[in-house]
């Protein structure tokens, strides 16, 4: 496990490399998977034996800097699957788990998802957390490998593919709602874009850009930096010069603990600036501490703060299923695109009645409906490869003994992911 040192209190933690690969085998062979070469797991229906199981490939990130969302995934993978299982599997069929780690590194992960395919013969695979991964996976997956795919992570939109199935939010579901928040209630006027080089900044910054103008307000500066780049102080100065009231946030882990941290202690937020990621969720303190969360602004799917029976009771499942566990089920890791996408995929199957056939399913999937979910049900856009769901705008506040919540803001209903 590595540490960031990030204050005299407090340090940030992020497996990665060997030492991080071992943590994440621990917790897998302890939940019941077995090993099946490096990086390779697998985990059984606990019955069906005789009948043909549907075979569901998890592709996330066990180990590297996004080994934190990673997690989080594989773990709620894993209590879905137990849950359909429990109640009697889909269309009758016991669900299998294949899961492989994408090591949050692109060109290894390549390679791992062809065990899915070729070795496994999954009828389904899902997982993906940048969109970096994702353009690097689908192709091995949807054109080669003849496999659906759920996509389950918040990214930049534009993903129109068959046979790709989005199950997380847009630009439109994030953007739309929380922008004309910050500029019109919390008044902010000077927007500054801090971001990675890649493509899901690039295009939510594009997007973002447009409701920021539209509604009156300006981009002082949009730059894009290394994934790893450690020093910012040219960044925080052009932010203090340029007087930005906003930091409206794309860098990602490992660049993004150092820039929280010198953000922080330029007195940006002190001096009554606003940052705003709408990334960020329960599971964010797994990247920062505690103190450059606190005020921030995000638009999400769920919060562990959303007020809905089943949200309440799958927060506790997953407590009792994971307890003590520091990867928390959360939006902005991916995880509730996850349970939504297995979800909605078992409804499709159970509309072909047990045919896994891609044609078949993908079919189903493309008009597949939820009325239960993290945040509310939730329904494909026929067509479109994207899905409605409800988006909830919130702030990070201290709670009880300084414990920090999401406090929720805004809700809005089914709202349209305006893509394809």
């Amino acid at each position: 496990m590595t540490h960031q040192k990030v204050d005299d209190d407090t340090a940030v933690q992020a497996p990665r490399g060997r030492r991080g690969f071992l943590f994440g085998a621990s917790a897998l062979a302890a939940a019941g998977w077995t090993a099946g070469g490096t990086g390779s797991w697998f985990l059984p229906a606990a019955w069906g034996q005789g009948k043909k199981a549907i075979r569901m490939g998890i592709a996330t990130d066990i180990t590297g800097p996004i080994a934190p969302s990673g997690n989080s995934n594989w773990q709620i993978a894993q209590l879905a699957v137990e849950q359909i299982n429990a109640a009697g599997g889909i269309a009758g069929r016991p669900v299998e788990l294949f899961l492989e780690d994408t090591a949050s590194d692109p060109k290894a992960a390549v390679a791992n998802v062809r065990k899915l395919i070729q070795r496994d013969k999954v009828d389904v695979v899902l997982g993906g957390i940048t969109s970096a991964m994702r353009q690097a996976i689908k192709d091995p997956i949807v054109n080669r490998g003849k496999t659906l795919y759920i996509y389950p992570q918040l990214y930049e939109g534009q993903e129109c593919t068959k046979h790709l199935f989005n199950t997380g939010p847009t630009p439109a579901q994030q953007c739309d709602e929380l922008i004309p928040y910050l500029i019109k209630t919390v008044g902010k006027k000077r927007f500054a874009m801090p971001s990675a080089n890649y493509v899901w900044p690039q295009l939510l910054n594009k997007y973002a850009r447009k409701v920021i103008e539209k509604n009156g307000a300006e981009v002082v500066f949009e730059e894009y930096y290394p994934l790893d780049q450690a020093e910012y102080s040219a960044t925080i100065n052009k932010i203090r010069d340029g007087k930005v009231d906003c930091v409206f946030n794309t860098i990602i882990p490992p660049g993004l603990q150092p820039f929280t941290k010198q953000l922080f202690e330029s007195g940006f937020q002190k001096n009554g600036g606003t940052f705003a990621c709408v990334y960020f969720d329960e599971n964010s303190l797994n990247y920062v501490a505690p103190r450059e969360l606190e005020g921030v602004y995000s638009c999400l799917d769920f919060f562990h703060t959303v007020d809905d029976p089943f949200s309440k009771e799958l927060l506790a499942a997953y407590a009792k299923k994971f307890p003590g566990t520091k990867y928390q089920f959360t939006a902005g890791s991916a995880a509730t695109g996850m349970y939504r996408g297995i979800r909605l995929y078992e409804a499709a199957v159970n509309a072909t009645k047990g045919d896994v056939a891609r044609d078949a399913v993908s079919a189903a999937l493309d008009k597949a409906k939820i009325d239960k979910g993290p945040g509310g049900g939730a329904e494909m856009v026929p067509g479109k490869w994207h899905a409605k769901m409800n988006m909830y705008v919130a702030q990070c506040k201290k709670g009880a003994g300084d414990a920090l919540r999401w406090d929720i803001i805004s809700k809005h209903n089914m709202v349209d992911p305006k893509e394809c």
